[in-house]
């Protein structure tokens, strides 16, 4: 199989003319090619407003591939195409009777109990919150009711953070494996699309991929491994230098010498356990910020120019930073094009916001993270768990702020950089529930962070117009941007850099920030775990 890469055709080229323009870039006969798949499809925006282009990574089949691949040996986009099937690493032994344990069931925990039950190693999965189906019923609860459920919200529960995000299942990753390719073909086989295993920045929405997950529970179900929600753990067991299991909130011992810690990034309550067992956890950087909103057609217009709204683009998104004078960085994060800003939190008295799209992209509002980077260093030296006090401390006055009934504080763009208190809307109607409270969000975030922020915006709009728009919300406050700390793990095995069978993984442990990054080091994790169990066993 030969890969052909960087392959231009128009925006509204025919069905037949990709397998033209592949005869003639190979300047071969028509009968020499045998079959071709689309691998990758991405377009070329950079001259919007004279020509947008699709490029393919096309996968071929030929008669005379070493033929070709000879006439086409200095030509960088004609290659040979690598083998992106996925061969398990391990398959358990009859008579196994241990089981690994998986702590939480977001994408990585997830991934790690699905390939853990395909290799046959029954895993047990423990997840603190609830199923989707309930889940879902308890965070509108929070956005209509302003009634949080602390252990079943946008943060805790059967699909982890990314169920209630955009489900981006993109990432800039390194993956030689192809794992990222797994975790596609898996979403697929479970619901999802099949574009997404085409197009270069797929995403399945919320409402697609509650689905998608109960289909892959089920699956995990029926090979034998054991899904038990509402069941979080308050103890990790550890004999010397190895785990021998956890235990349970109403008291369960479970034991097992091995233990995935598939945690998000807002189980703070787990963290601090963990640092009190003394596992190994060191600070890492995150980023601290609002989310801003603008309507779509806005963001259609900068980026696509005269092509806006071309069905086969559909919502436009952004990715943007700036560099301050004072040293910090602001950039966009998690930019969810047609959606909308939620509430996050997962903790009594703190406001939270996050964005959110469905598969159709189709609502009104453009929204992203508008972040600063921190760092331990500079920002919260206190130890090793500062940056969670930092981040509960500022979710606390984000709540406060905003009226301390779960609603968001929030401000107009022009006033915000002007430093005025805002007073009311303007065309630009906020969509984060259950509601937001016009402020002066200066108070919101430290002094360092919205200098930079006041600078970055109007920078922004330069690249983007409109982009600092007067009436362009901003909503406080995106706090859980990455986990703030780190579960050091092994390079080579991938265990805990002080307890043996012990495996962070995922965002939570600081090694994912999404969807897929997530269910790529899930993979890892699951085939370091089924060696080390085999290997044990000799």
């Amino acid at each position: 199989m030969i890969r052909l890469t960087e392959l231009s055709l128009p925006l509204d080229h025919s069905p037949q003319a990709l397998c033209q323009a592949i005869v003639q870039r190979l300047n071969m006969d028509d009968a020499e090619l045998l079959d071709f798949m689309v691998f990758k499809r991405s377009y070329d925006a950079r001259k919007k407003n004279s020509e947008i282009t699709f490029v393919y990574i096309i996968h071929l089949t030929a008669s005379n591939e070493a033929q070709l691949l000879e006439r086409f040996a200095n030509d960088t986009q004609v290659r040979p195409a690598p083998d992106t099937h996925y061969t398990p690493v391990a398959k358990a032994p009859a008579g196994l009777t241990e089981r690994p344990v998986v702590i939480g069931f977001g994408p990585c925990g997830l991934f790690a109990a699905l390939l853990l039950a395909q290799m046959g190693f029954k895993p047990i999965v423990l997840e603190r919150g609830r199923d989707v189906r309930r889940r879902t019923k308890d965070t509108w609860a929070l956005w209509r009711k302003h009634t949080l459920t602390p252990e079943s919200n946008v943060q805790f529960g059967e699909g982890g953070a990314g169920l209630f995000s955009d489900g981006k299942l993109y990432s800039q990753i390194k993956d030689p494996k192809f794992y990222g390719r797994k975790v596609m073909q898996e979403f697929v086989r479970a619901g999802a699309p099949e574009e997404i295993l085409v197009v270069s920045k797929p995403h399945i929405g919320t409402f697609r991929l509650t689905g998608v997950v109960a289909a892959m529970r089920d699956e995990i179900i029926a090979l034998g491994g054991e899904i038990r929600f509402e069941s979080r753990v308050t103890e990790l067991l550890i004999e010397g230098e190895r785990v021998t299991g956890v235990v349970l909130a109403d008291g369960e011992q479970i034991d097992s010498r091995y233990v995935v810690l598939g945690l998000g990034h807002s189980a703070r309550d787990t963290f601090r356990m963990l640092h009190q067992k003394g596992v190994f956890i060191e600070p890492k950087p995150f980023a601290v910020g609002f989310r801003i909103e603008h309507p779509q057609s806005l963001v259609d217009r900068a980026r696509l120019g005269k092509y806006a709204g071309h069905p086969e683009l559909g919502a436009a998104d952004y990715k943007l930073v700036h560099h301050a004078r004072n040293g910090r960085a602001v950039y966009s994060f998690c930019m969810c094009p047609g959606g909308m800003v939620v509430a996050a939190t997962s903790e009594t008295g703190r406001v939270v916001t996050n964005g959110m799209s469905q598969y159709s992209r189709n609502e009104r509002n453009a929204n992203a993270g508008i972040v600063v980077g921190i760092t331990p260093e500079k920002d919260f030296p206190g130890g090793v768990l500062a940056g969670l006090d930092l981040q509960e401390a500022l979710e606390s006055a984000a709540y406060t702020l905003g009226g301390s009934d779960y609603c968001a504080p929030a401000q107009l763009v022009g006033d915000f950089i002007r430093g005025t208190p805002s007073r009311e809307l303007g065309a630009v109607v906020p969509s984060y529930q259950p509601g937001v409270k016009l402020v002066d969000l200066a108070s919101a975030l430290p002094e360092y962070a919205i200098t930079a922020m006041r600078e970055a915006l109007p920078a922004f709009g330069r690249k983007i117009r409109g982009f600092d728009r007067d009436d362009a919300v901003l909503t406080g406050v995106e706090t859980r941007t990455s986990s703030p700390i780190r579960i050091t793990r092994q390079p080579d095995t991938l265990e805990s850099m002080n307890i043996r069978g012990l495996y962070p993984a995922g965002e939570g442990a600081g090694y994912a920030g999404g969807i897929l990054s997530a269910g790529v080091d899930g993979i890892k994790v699951a085939e370091a775990l089924a060696r080390a169990m085999l290997s044990d066993r000799q």
